[in-house]
């Protein structure tokens, strides 16, 4: 991998024990607090590594990572996880600046999201990048508040 601290790249398959742990240690201490364990931790790892949907950033250890699938006219963050850590270093700021370049590349003007309700952080973090909540809804048993973020192609 890259030498810079917030590089990021596909993850490959020797990667996948890494996305696991990350995902677990970024998601854990939601289990208590929202009563159903995150969608994230219970993801197919290796399925959406062989996919090409997760990029990782790290140098050598994995710190971070996000899952997005490019969807009809936008791209889905599925999941953004950053090692505890890891955390206050930019490396969550970096991995939505790279979400929004990838959805660029690709030609889409608009990133989708979704996250619990009860994830107060997150929710006080994605309207500073730009995210609008645009619903609320359940899904099973998650209570979640979707968000979009539109683009310029520059």
């Amino acid at each position: 991998m890259n030498s810079e601290p917030h590089a990021i790249r596909r993850a490959t398959a020797a990667d996948v024990p890494a996305v696991a742990a990350v995902t677990d240690a970024a998601y854990r201490h939601y289990v208590d607090r929202i009563g159903v364990v995150p969608q994230p931790m219970e993801a197919d790892h290796a399925a959406n590594v062989a996919a090409g949907l997760v990029y990782i950033t790290g140098n050598p250890e994995v710190i971070g990572l996000v899952v997005v699938e490019a969807r009809p006219g936008h791209l889905f963050l599925d999941s953004i996880a950053v090692h505890p850590d890891a955390r206050g270093r930019g490396v969550g700021r970096g991995l939505l600046g790279f979400v929004d370049e990838h959805a660029r590349g690709l030609g889409l003007r608009e990133i989708r999201l979704c996250t619990n309700a009860l994830m107060w952080e997150n929710r006080k973090i994605y309207p500073r990048y730009g995210y609008e909540v645009v619903e609320r809804g359940t899904d099973g048993p998650y209570d979640r508040i979707h968000y979009r973020k539109r683009l310029s192609l520059m």
